[in-house]
Order: C-alpha cells, then sequence, then structure tokens
C-alpha cells in the first residue's frame, strides 16, 4: 500500500534532515512528556528476556533500544536501523555508553538483515513514514524468528468526538511551536497531514494479517491518540 504524501521525493528525508538535533526535545514539547509512557506501554507489553534479540525501526535516537536495555539488565543485543543519518548520528551519541547496539542506516521497506534474526521488531512513530505500507510490514515479517512478535506504536485515530476536537485544536499549533524551537515550520507541517492521512486501527491490522501476522490486536493508548499494534510469526 503506497502512502501519497510520503512518496513525493525527497520529502521524508528533508523533513528528518531539518529536525533531527531537536528530535527528542521537540518530541517531550508536542506530547507534553507523555511519548516517554507511551514507549514504556510498548516495553511493558513486550515483556522481554534477556536472551532475546530486537530490531527497532525507524529508531530515531534510540529511546526504544535504551529501554529495552535497561529492562533486560543491558545484556540483549539490539540493531537499531533508521533511513536518516542525522538521526543515527545523534542515536549514537545519546547511547555511547551501550556497547551491545548495532546501528544500521536503512529504510523499512529494505532491510539488510537475514531472515527469521529477531525475536522482537518494534516501529515506534515510524510507519506512517515509509513510502509503502505492505513492504515495510513484508520486511518485518521476513527477519522475524518464527514466534517473534511485532509491535508498532503509531498516531492513531481517537475515538471520543470531544477528545478528537480537542486534540485537532491542539494539533494546530504543533508547526508553530516548530518554527519557535527548531526554527522550522514545515516539517511539523507534514507530521500533522501524515496523521491526518494515516490508516485507522482495523485498516492496520487488516494489512498486518495480509502480510502473514497471527493474533494481531491493538491497544489504544490516551484515546486512541496513540495505538499499539501487535502480531505474531508462526
Amino acid at each position: 500500500m503506497q502512502q501519497y504524501l510520503q512518496n513525493k521525493k525527497g520529502l521524508v528525508k528533508k523533513v528528518f534532515d531539518q529536525v533531527y538535533d531537536q528530535y527528542d526535545l521537540m518530541n517531550d514539547i508536542m506530547s507534553l512528556g507523555v511519548h516517554r509512557l507511551w514507549k514504556k506501554n510498548l516495553l511493558n507489553m513486550m515483556n522481554p528476556l534477556s536472551s532475546q534479540k530486537l530490531i527497532d525501526v525507524a529508531c530515531g535516537t534510540g529511546d526504544i533500544a535504551k529501554l529495552f536495555l535497561e529492562n533486560v539488565n543491558k545484556s540483549s543485543q539490539i540493531t537499531c536501523v533508521d533511513p536518516n543519518k542525522g538521526m543515527i548520528k545523534k542515536g549514537k551519541e545519546k547511547l555511547n555508553k551501550y556497547k551491545n547496539l548495532n546501528w544500521i542506516i536503512a529504510p523499512a521497506e529494505k532491510l539488510p538483515i537475514a531472515e527469521n534474526s529477531f525475536d522482537f521488531y518494534t516501529i515506534s512513530f515510524g510507519l506512517r513514514n515509509t513510502k509503502n505500507l505492505n513492504k515495510a510490514l513484508k520486511e518485518a515479517y521476513r527477519v522475524l524468528k518464527p514466534g517473534g512478535r511485532f509491535l508498532c506504536l503509531e498516531f492513531s485515530k481517537i475515538q471520543n468526538v470531544g477528545l478528537n476536537l480537542i486534540y485537532k485544536n491542539y494539533s494546530k499549533t504543533i508547526p508553530s511551536l516548530g518554527k519557535l524551537i527548531v526554527g522550522e515550520k514545515q516539517p511539523y507541517e507534514y507530521l500533522i497531514k501524515s496523521i491526518e492521512n494515516f490508516i485507522n486501527q482495523d485498516e492496520l491490522i487488516y494489512l498486518m494479517e495480509e502480510n502473514n501476522f497471527k493474533k494481531c490486536s491493538y491497544r489504544n493508548l490516551s484515546g486512541g491518540i496513540v495505538c499499539i499494534h501487535s502480531g505474531w510469526k508462526f
């Protein structure tokens, strides 16, 4: 499934080239810090063991990798993948005390990874930035071991009418915040459009099942502002 906005030549790369240096700060400001709780919810759903391996795709600056390592007493092997060189550079700097991280620059649709390699595949706030959802999901399935689990944390569709109205009004202020803090308005205009255009919870379940994932389910957080989707490779 192609995504129109993300297929505009060079758009997503330009967006993240502009924001990577202040990426963590803007995440805290835009979500009022709640993104940290959402990510902890993701880790709680995983409940990983120290012997298990994680691939975190669209890893940004490595928040999920850090939480995972802290959860398993820093003893697992983690591969962090992101298409943006600047984001990988920031991640390496932020997590330089951790020695069991492997950093790869690559898109979600074409991972330079052997099949059946990982116990967990995570993608947080990155699936909607891919050019082709089916290709990204196929790659996720390919690199997971049999019995492995796919987990996606992503902005989704709010189910409450009142909350949706409040959220939409708040969203209109985000590009101005971006201009004030990062000096750029356009990346955050893209952010809002990409959220509005992304598929809903049930549509993503359908795509996951079409790409062979089993026991697919989702859990809304913050009234559906974000959602965690889960699926298994059997």
